[in-house]
C-alpha cells in the first residue's frame, strides 16, 4: 500500500508517521537551547514571542517594536528586502537575537495558483496534493516566508458555507489524507530547510459545521460526532508533524474554541501529545468578548492562555494583559514560559536561529517557474469531475471544427484563481477562451453572453445564441466569481447567479449540443441546467494553469478522473446533505410518493412514512465519490481474506479492475465499510479506503486494500475509542451510492 495512505489514516489507528519531526538528538539539543534563552528572558520578552501581529505596511514603524522583542512573529509581510531588514533588527539589534516567524496566508499556492482545495481533494490524487504544497511552500520561502496558515481540516457538510472551498469536502477519511499530503508538502523532508514552510492544521475544531452555513456561527456537534467526525483530520496532521494549530473562531455548545482548554490542552497536548504551538485566528481571542465568554479582555487574555494558546493573532491581549495578570497571580509565568517554549520550538525546527534570512536573488527564478505550471496543469487536470456525458459528446471529435465559447467564467482570469489568493497575478492566468484559441484546426466564436457570473443585463444573450447557432458545439463557461466563495462569503441561495440560468436555457433551446463547464467554489443546485446541457464538466476554481488543462479535456488529450469531495443537492432545502449519513428508523426505500403523486383532497397520511423530502426525495443530485470518464471500468467481484476477522486483526480486500473502453484513463476505486449494529446508529457508510488506478483501453490491474479491524473503532458512549464485534458490509465502487454489499464479521 502507498506510504501516503497510511499516514493519512494515523487518526484511524493506522500506521503513524510523523513525517516532519526532528530526531531525538536534535530535539534533545534544542530543548537545552530553550532552556538557556528562557533562563534569560524578561516577562516582557518572553510575552513578545506570544505576540503576532500584521505588517503596518513599512519597517520603520516595527523595528522599535522588534528591537525591544515585543513582536514573536508577522503575517503579511512579502517583501524580501523588508523580511531581511526585519530580521537583522531582531538578530542583531534586539537583546537576545530572537529571529521572527514570518506567515502568511497560502491556501492554494503563492504564486502559481493550484485548484483550490475542494478541487485538489476532487483529485483523490494525495501525490498531486503535496506536489501542490510542495510548489507554494518554494515560492513563498524566496520571498521570506515559513509559515502558512494551511491546510483547512474542517469537515464540512453544508455547501451555503463559504469555506468549503478551502477544504477536502464532506468525509473525515478523505480530509485526513488529504491535509496529511499538505503538511508533507509544506514541510517537507526536512524542516530546516530554507525552502521549507510550517503547516498550520485549521480550524480547531468542529468550524465546518456552522449553523445554518453561516461563517463564524455557533455549532452544536455532541462529544461522538465531535471525536468520529471532526477531530480525526486534525489528528492524523499532528501525527504526520504538523508544527501549529489554529483554534477556530466557532463556539460549540456555548465554549469559543480559543478558551477551550479541553481540546488545546487535554486533547491536543495530553491525548495527541502534540508538542508544536497552537495559534488564534485573527482576533478570535478578542471575539470572545462578543460570544460573552469573557467580561473584558483581562479575562480574554486568561481565558485564551490556560486553555492552552501558545500565540495571539491580533487581539493585542496578551501584550496588553499578561504582564498584570501575572503580577496579581492570576496567571503563572510558568504557563507563559510554556507557551514561549512551544513557539521557540518550532522557530529552532525551521532553523531560523542558524539561518534566518531570505536570498533576495531567488524568487526569480522560482515564481511560476515551468515545473509548477505543469504540476498546476495536471492538478486541474485531475480535478474535473465529468458529471455528464449524454451520446459521449465529448471529448470533441475531428468533425468538431466550429466552437462557441461563451459564458462569463471563459475568460476570467482573476476568478478562475479562487478565493484566498493573495499574491497570485491574474496576468499569469491562461483562461479556457486563450487555450483554446491556441488550438490548431478550430475555430472559435466567443460570445461570453454576460460580463460576469452575478450579471443581470440579458442584453448579450441573444449574441451567445447567434455564436451557438453558428457553430458545431457550444461550451458554456459558467459558476461563480472568487470573491462568491470563501471567508465570509456564505450563501442562504446556491443556485447559478446572475443570468446565467436563462443563459443556458436559451443555449440549449438552440439545438447545438451544449456542454457546461461549471467554475466555482462549492456545489451548486444545478439540476435543470444539467437537465439541459448534454454534458457537464465540473471544476471547482482551477487556479493558473485552468485553461489548458480544460483545453486538454474537452479535445481528448486529458481524460477526466475527478471524483467529488461533497455531495451535489438537488435544491438547497436537502442541506446539510452527506453520504455517511445515519440510517434513522425509517430510512427512505426510493419508492417513495414525490409532491405531485399525491392526489387531490387526499386524506390525512403519512404517504410513505420514511424520512425524505416530498418535493426533492432522499437522493442527491450526485453522490459523494461520483465521476465519470471518456472511459468505462468494470469492476471484478471483491475476495475477502476472510469473513471472520478478530479485534486485533487485519481484513484484506482484493478485485480485479478493467478499463472496458477505447480510451486510457484513471478510476478512483473506492472502499466503503457499514457496521450494523453497535452502541451508537453508525453511519450508513465510510469511506476507508480509495485508489487511483490508471489503465489502458483493455487493460485489467489486481488492486488490494488492507484494512485492519483497528479503522473500524469508533468514539463510543463510554468516551472511548473502541472496536466492536458484529456484522459489518463492505463495498467496492466508484462512488458512494454504488456496488454491492459483501458480509464480514468482527468477533
Amino acid at each position: 500500500m502507498n506510504t501516503i495512505f497510511k499516514l493519512g489514516a494515523c487518526a484511524f489507528a493506522l500506521v503513524a508517521v510523523a513525517c516532519s519531526k526532528p530526531q531525538s538528538g536534535a530535539n534533545a539539543e534544542i530543548e537545552s537551547n530553550i532552556d538557556a534563552l528562557l533562563s534569560q528572558m524578561t516577562l516582557d520578552e518572553k510575552i513578545g514571542q506570544l505576540n503576532q501581529v500584521s505588517s503596518y505596511g513599512s519597517v520603520e514603524a516595527m523595528a522599535d517594536e522588534v528591537r525591544a522583542g515585543r513582536i514573536g512573529s508577522i503575517l503579511n509581510e512579502i517583501e524580501p528586502a523588508n523580511v531581511n531588514r526585519l530580521q537583522r533588527i531582531a538578530m542583531e539589534e534586539s537583546r537576545l537575537g530572537i529571529p521572527l516567524l514570518i506567515a502568511r496566508d497560502v491556501i492554494h499556492g503563492f504564486k502559481t495558483i493550484f485548484p483550490i482545495p475542494l478541487g485538489q481533494a476532487a483529485t483523490f490524487d494525495p501525490e498531486i496534493v503535496r506536489e501542490g504544497a510542495r510548489v507554494a511552500a518554494a515560492e513563498a520561502s524566496a520571498a521570506g516566508v515559513r509559515w502558512t496558515f494551511s491546510p483547512m481540516l474542517d469537515v464540512a457538510r453544508d455547501a451555503r458555507w463559504g469555506r468549503v472551498a478551502e477544504g477536502n469536502g464532506e468525509d473525515p477519511y478523505l480530509t485526513s489524507v488529504m491535509g496529511v499530503a499538505m503538511v508533507r508538502g509544506y514541510q517537507g523532508d526536512t524542516l530546516g530547510n530554507p525552502a521549507s514552510i510550517a503547516a498550520c492544521a485549521k480550524h480547531f475544531v468542529g468550524y465546518g459545521a456552522a449553523e445554518s452555513g453561516k461563517d463564524y456561527n455557533s455549532t452544536n456537534i455532541p462529544p461522538a460526532q465531535l471525536h468520529n467526525v471532526y477531530l480525526p483530520p486534525f489528528e492524523a496532521a499532528a501525527a504526520a508533524g504538523a508544527q501549529t494549530i489554529m483554534s477556530s473562531f466557532n463556539d460549540n455548545d456555548g465554549v469559543p474554541a480559543t478558551g477551550n482548554r479541553a481540546l488545546l490542552t487535554d486533547i491536543l497536548r495530553g491525548e495527541w501529545g502534540f508538542d508544536g504551538f497552537v495559534v488564534t485566528d485573527w482576533n478570535s481571542a478578542g471575539e470572545m468578548l462578543s460570544h460573552g465568554f469573557c467580561a473584558d479582555s483581562a479575562e480574554v487574555a486568561t481565558k485564551a492562555l490556560n486553555a492552552g494558546v501558545d500565540m495571539d493573532m491580533m487581539s493585542f491581549a496578551f501584550v496588553k494583559e499578561l504582564p498584570r495578570l501575572v503580577k496579581e497571580g492570576r496567571v503563572s509565568e510558568a504557563q507563559i514560559d510554556n507557551a514561549v517554549r512551544n513557539i521557540l520550538r518550532v522557530k529552532y525546527r525551521l532553523g531560523l536561529f542558524d539561518n534566518p534570512y531570505v536570498d533576495e536573488s531567488l524568487r526569480d527564478s522560482v515564481f511560476y517557474a515551468p515545473s509548477h505550471l505543469a504540476a498546476a496543469k495536471q492538478a486541474a487536470t485531475e480535478s474535473a469531475v465529468l458529471l455528464k456525458n449524454d451520446n459521449h459528446v465529448l471529448p470533441f471529435g475531428s468533425n468538431v471544427k466550429r466552437i462557441a465559447v461563451v459564458g462569463p467564467m471563459a475568460d476570467a482570469p482573476h476568478d478562475q484563481m479562487g478565493t484566498w489568493v493573495f499574491d497570485g497575478d491574474k496576468d499569469k492566468s491562461i483562461t479556457p477562451l486563450t487555450a483554446l484559441r491556441e488550438r490548431k484546426g478550430i475555430s472559435i466564436n466567443y460570445a461570453p453572453g454576460l460580463a460576469y457570473s452575478r450579471d443581470n443585463n440579458k442584453a448579450g444573450i441573444a449574441q451567445a445564441v447567434a455564436a451557438a447557432r453558428q457553430s458545431d458545439v457550444v461550451v458554456a463557461f459558467v459558476g461563480e466569481e472568487a470573491i462568491l466563495s470563501g471567508e465570509a462569503h456564505s450563501l442562504a441561495d446556491i443556485s447559478l447567479k446572475g443570468a446565467q440560468r436563462q443563459l443556458i436555457a436559451d443555449l440549449s433551446a438552440t439545438g447545438k449540443p451544449l456542454v457546461m463547464v461549471v467554475m466555482a467554489g462549492r456545489p451548486l443546485t444545478i439540476a435543470d441546467e444539467v437537465a439541459k446541457a448534454d454534458a457537464v464538466l465540473y471544476m471547482f476554481h482551477p487556479g493558473t494553469m485552468g485553461g489548458p488543462a480544460i483545453a486538454d479535456l474537452l479535445l481528448g488529450d486529458a481524460n477526466p478522473s475527478g471524483k467529488l469531495p461533497m455531495t451535489f443537492p438537488r435544491m438547497v432545502g436537502q442541506v446539510p446533505i452527506y453520504y455517511a449519513h445515519n440510517n434513522t428508523g425509517r430510512p427512505c426505500y426510493g419508492s417513495e410518493a414525490l409532491i405531485n403523486d399525491i392526489p387531490l383532497e387526499a386524506g390525512q397520511t403519512s404517504l410513505g412514512n420514511t424520512s425524505y423530502h416530498l418535493d426533492a426525495g432522499f437522493d442527491p443530485l450526485f453522490p459523494f465519490g461520483y465521476g465519470q470518464s471518456y472511459t468505462t471500468f468494470a469492476y471484478g467481484e471483491p475476495h475477502l481474506s476472510a469473513d471472520h476477522i478478530a479485534k486485533d486483526g487485519k481484513l484484506t480486500v482484493d478485485f480485479d479492475l478493467t478499463n472496458t473502453g477505447d480510451y486510457e484513463g484513471a478510476e478512483v476505486a473506492q472502499l466503503y465499510v457499514r457496521d450494523l449494529h453497535g452502541s451508537l446508529a453508525r453511519p450508513v457508510k465510510e469511506l476507508k479506503r480509495f485508489q487511483r488506478v490508471n489503465l489502458k483501453p483493455g487493460e485489467t490491474q489486481h488492486v488490494t486494500f488492507e484494512l485492519p479491524a483497528e479503522d473500524l473503532a469508533f468514539w463510543n458512549p463510554e468516551e472511548k475509542r473502541h472496536v466492536e464485534p458484529g456484522q459489518f458490509q463492505l463495498w467496492v465502487a466508484g462512488d458512494s451510492q454504488s456496488g454491492q454489499p459483501i458480509a464480514f464479521t468482527i468477533e
